[in-house]
């Protein structure tokens, strides 16, 4: 089996999609990328899957039986301990209506699908390029807080 540490990955992603193919398209794509991967396929299940161990990035469909992409992409943005997790939609849906609340509900890009499995990667990347600079930036605000304060 080809297992890949967290400290060696590229990043751990949750896929959540209730369409098979599509979630083991998307996980070898991954897998052979170097990231981890955990999948999901319905909504209750990717809010299980988070509270337990939170991902870097999601990979969200849309449209998915009991809960669908929107409303989990809401429940993970309404929580305080999920709120930073940058979510992707992949979707079939190709309407600007779909695309714009995708975006409302706290998505911070959109797929659609068919995908083009470089333009997957090169989002993934990107995001997660951003999410690493957020939390350096954080880091280095909280060090200047404390010099400034032991100034006082």
């Amino acid at each position: 089996m080809n297992t890949i540490s967290k400290e060696n990955s590229e990043g751990i992603i949750l896929i959540v999609d209730d369409n098979l193919p599509n979630l083991k398209v998307l996980a070898t794509l991954l897998k052979n990328n170097n990231y981890q991967v955990r999948k999901a396929i319905d909504g209750e299940s990717a809010l299980l899957s988070v509270k337990t161990d939170i991902p870097d990035l999601i990979l969200l469909d849309i449209k998915m039986p009991e809960l669908d992409g929107y409303q989990v992409c809401e429940r993970l943005k309404a929580n305080p301990n999920t709120q930073e997790i940058p979510i992707i939609f992949i979707s079939a849906l190709n309407e600007v209506f779909d695309k714009v609340k995708a975006f409302e509900v706290g998505g911070i890009d959109y797929i659609t699908k068919p995908f083009q499995e470089e333009e997957v990667l090169a989002r993934i990347k990107s995001q997660l390029t951003i999410q690493k600079q957020k939390r350096l930036l954080e880091k280095e605000r909280q060090l200047l807080k404390i010099e400034q304060d032991n100034l006082k």
